[in-house]
C-alpha cells in the first residue's frame, strides 16, 4: 500500500487517536457508526453498523450485498458514516463520507473465517431485508444450515462481503459549551490533492 498523502495520514491518525480516547472512555462500541446511503431514487436510509477494518485505503464494514444496503450501494456507490463518541472529551462526532467499493474476496474471505460460528451461520440463514413470516420461521432456516454444515467449515456466501468508504472528506467535530464546537475538515479535490480548514460551528 503506498504512503498516503500528509493531510490524509493526520486525519487518520487523529481517527486512530480519538478511536484509542474512546477505547479507555469505556464507550459501548466505539466501532459502532451511523452509515447513510441512497438509491437511484435519492431516497436517503441510514442504520448502524459496525467498523471492522480501517486504514488509508479507507473504512471496511460487511454486509449482503442483496440487502437493503447492498443494493442502494451497488447502485449509487457514495456513502457518509458518522462515529458519535459522547464520553470523549465534550463529546466528539467523526464523519466520513466517499465512494464506495467492494474489498478483494482473499480479503471479506479472512474476515469472515475469523467470525464466531454462529454469525457465520447466520450470515447464510437470514435473507437481509426480506420480509420474514415469523422468528420461527428464522430459527428453523438457521437449524437447516446448522445441520447442513455440521462438523465442516463455514464458507463465506458468495453474496456476503465487505464495503470499504474510501474517505474523500472526513470532519472532526468537537463538542463545546454553549455549542460553540470546533470543527475540522479534511477534503480531496477532483485533482486529488488533501486540503484542511476549519467550519463555523
Amino acid at each position: 500500500m503506498t504512503t498516503p498523502p500528509a493531510l490524509l495520514a493526520e486525519a487518520l491518525a487523529t481517527f486512530d487517536r480519538l478511536f484509542e480516547e474512546a477505547r479507555l472512555a469505556g464507550e459501548p462500541d466505539p466501532t459502532a457508526m451511523a452509515l447513510a446511503t441512497a438509491g437511484l431514487d435519492a431516497r436517503p436510509s441510514a442504520r448502524m453498523v459496525l467498523l471492522k477494518a480501517h486504514d488509508a485505503r479507507g473504512f471496511v464494514f460487511y454486509t449482503h450485498l442483496d440487502g437493503r444496503k447492498g443494493r442502494e450501494l451497488q447502485a449509487n456507490p457514495h456513502a457518509a458514516l458518522l462515529f458519535f463518541w459522547p464520553r470523549v472529551r465534550a463529546g466528539v462526532q467523526v464523519r466520513v463520507e466517499g465512494a464506495v467499493e467492494i474489498v478483494a474476496d482473499a480479503e471479506a474471505d479472512a474476515y469472515f473465517a475469523s467470525r464466531p460460528r454462529g454469525s457465520q451461520l447466520g450470515a447464510w440463514a437470514s435473507k437481509q431485508s426480506e420480509t420474514l413470516e415469523s422468528r420461527e420461521a428464522f430459527d428453523a432456516r438457521y437449524a437447516q444450515v446448522e445441520r447442513e454444515f455440521d462438523g465442516r467449515e463455514v464458507p463465506r456466501p458468495p453474496r456476503w462481503t465487505g464495503l470499504r468508504v474510501r474517505p474523500e472528506r472526513i470532519e472532526f467535530w468537537y463538542g463545546a459549551e454553549f455549542r460553540l464546537h470546533e470543527r475540522h475538515l479534511y477534503e480531496v479535490d477532483r485533482a486529488g490533492e488533501w486540503h484542511k480548514r476549519m467550519l463555523y460551528p
